[in-house]
């Protein structure tokens, strides 16, 4: 058997965030999650455990690349800062700075 990919791993954990919000009971969750992605209802119930713990839905997950570039420490400092409280990756908080960035050039531009 093939371990998940981070694009399937999160689209199921929203399925069981979304479940759970909804006020479907866990059995009857398992049993949807089991059913929609071919899950075992074991799997089922670990995406449902993990998903309980989420205070909002994953973020979608995108195939990713490895980018290295230099910036200040200081500035490291604080997205590290951040990060601790946030619950975001280093990752997550770049690429939504430079995505808003990028929207407000769009507008600009």
């Amino acid at each position: 058997m093939t371990r998940s990919t981070n694009v399937q791993k999160s689209e199921r954990l929203n399925a069981a965030y979304t479940l759970l919000a909804q006020g479907i009971g866990l059995a009857e969750a398992a049993m949807v999650l089991s059913r929609d992605f071919g899950l075992s209802r074991r799997q089922a119930y670990r995406y449902l455990e993990e998903a309980q713990a989420m205070r909002r839905p994953a973020p979608a997950a995108e195939a990713s690349m490895a980018v290295t570039f230099k910036m200040p420490a200081s500035v490291i400092r604080d997205l590290r800062a951040y990060a601790a409280t946030s619950e975001l990756t280093l990752g997550e908080i770049v690429s939504r700075a430079v995505l808003l960035f990028l929207a407000s050039e769009r507008e600009h531009g």
